[in-house]
């Protein structure tokens, strides 16, 4: 398990992605997960689910899966698929930290949870 992914019992790991988006292209970015979700790509990387938020202008990406999707999302890295939602993306999501360089960068690092009857 990485500092920026949580094991949870019944559900494997979560992902919290942080960035910047203006409000107004919500839409605009959840087409290109829908239309990026309808291909294999999440399959490759091993994800279970997949919720985004926004708040402001901040975005908020959470990937929840049966195990640590690092090494498989640095895998799919070099697939045209991931470069596709990637270029598309960089159209509307902007960085959180201007010193910014992989996808590590971006992700929250939990620091409580709690949940009923330990689960």
């Amino acid at each position: 398990m990485t500092s920026a992914q949580q094991t949870t019992p019944r559900k494997g790991t979560r992902t919290l992605i942080v960035a910047r988006m203006e409000p107004e292209e919500a839409d605009a970015v959840a087409q290109i997960f829908s239309d990026s979700d309808a291909t294999e790509l999440p399959g490759m990387i091993g994800l279970s689910r997949r919720t985004l938020f926004r708040f402001h202008d901040l975005y908020f990406h959470l990937v929840e899966a049966d195990d640590d999707i690092s090494p498989a999302l640095y895998k799919a890295r070099n697939h045209p698929l991931y470069g596709d939602i990637n270029q598309r993306l960089s159209r509307h999501i902007r960085p959180y930290d201007a010193n910014w360089r992989e996808p590590k960068d971006a992700m929250a690092i939990p620091f409580y949870s709690w949940a009923v009857d330990g689960e």
